[in-house]
């Protein structure tokens, strides 16, 4: 990637505890489904536990996994492309996040970083979310740092595009979305993202919008758990299908045509991030069919 990102595929490492040999062997897999894919690079998510988030029970437990730094550097070396290794603030202090990024750098030699917020805001942290992206942006290692965009959570009295706006003065040069599946927020959130960033005088940073397959109740209660819109509509439209897979991804592509189909497209830059996260393997191949998909349909806008 020598620029920034425009299409991604996202992935989760493989769980904590898992042989090293076995390692390899799904990162060579993946490697091998991504091959034909004109990818910027691909996204390797840091998973955190979010049970303090929503009363909800989480439908899929959560399982550490293995240190994604290590397997972003191993999925490069594997494939000569470019990662976005994301990492997930926690409780870290700024000391603690200062000595994170130095080993990052000295260790992985990671380039591209994407720092994740707390999921809860109801609890005080030692180290703000801007302080961290500041840290992380004039590191001497030179990372090209980017952030989360979450349209849902674009509100009254909570405007996400002004988080954006704050997000980018302090660092962040580019944005990766929550999986959408309900066109609206994200159109508010990209046209009021533009006019603030008009009002401060600043440059919109490029946005990638992330878009997932889903083919089983069980996937789509674990998107709604994450926070994702999914209107019950959408649901039935999915599930009552005869292809639940097909429907999701013609769901997809039509979420993705309307956001492109704004006034604010010509003043902002997008992109595509296709969410592999099942542990099922229909819903695996299908993330293949839907990033075709998804980059004829933005190719053509």
């Amino acid at each position: 990637m020598t620029g920034l990102p425009r299409l991604l595929y996202g992935t989760t490492p493989p769980r904590f505890g898992t042989p090293s040999n076995a390692v390899v062997d799904a990162a060579e897999k993946l490697v091998a489904r991504l091959r034909a894919l004109p990818l910027d690079g691909v996204v390797v998510y840091d998973i955190q536990d979010e049970t303090g988030r929503v009363e909800t029970p989480r439908p899929f437990p959560f399982v550490r996994t293995v240190d994604p730094r290590a397997y972003a550097t191993l999925l490069e070396e594997l494939s000569g492309r470019s990662t976005i290794t994301y990492k997930s603030l926690g409780d870290l202090s700024e000391t603690a996040w200062s000595a994170w990024l130095s080993d990052t750098a000295d260790r992985y030699g990671t380039r591209y970083l994407s720092v994740v917020g707390r999921p809860t805001s109801r609890i005080h942290y030692a180290m703000p979310l801007l302080r961290a992206i500041r840290l992380a942006a004039d590191h001497p290692a030179g990372f090209i740092v980017g952030g989360v965009a979450i349209a849902e959570r674009h509100i009254e009295g909570r405007s996400e595009a002004a988080r954006l706006l704050a997000k980018g003065t302090a660092g962040c040069r580019f944005f990766v979305s929550q999986a959408v599946y309900h066109s609206t927020p994200t159109i508010e959130l990209l046209r009021d993202y533009l006019a603030v960033c008009r009002d401060a005088g600043a440059e919109p940073r490029p946005v990638v919008l992330t878009f997932a397959p889903c083919g089983r109740p069980k996937t789509l209660a674990f998107l709604r758990w994450l926070g994702v819109n999914v209107a019950p509509a959408t649901e039935e439209l999915i599930l009552r299908s005869t292809s639940p897979l097909t429907k999701s991804i013609e769901v997809c592509r039509d979420n993705l045509q309307r956001i492109l189909d704004q006034p604010y497209r010509a003043a902002l830059s997008l992109g595509i991030n296709v969410e592999s996260l099942s542990i099922y393997r229909d819903e695996i191949d299908a993330s293949i069919e839907l990033f075709h998909t998804l980059n004829e349909t933005i190719a053509a806008d």
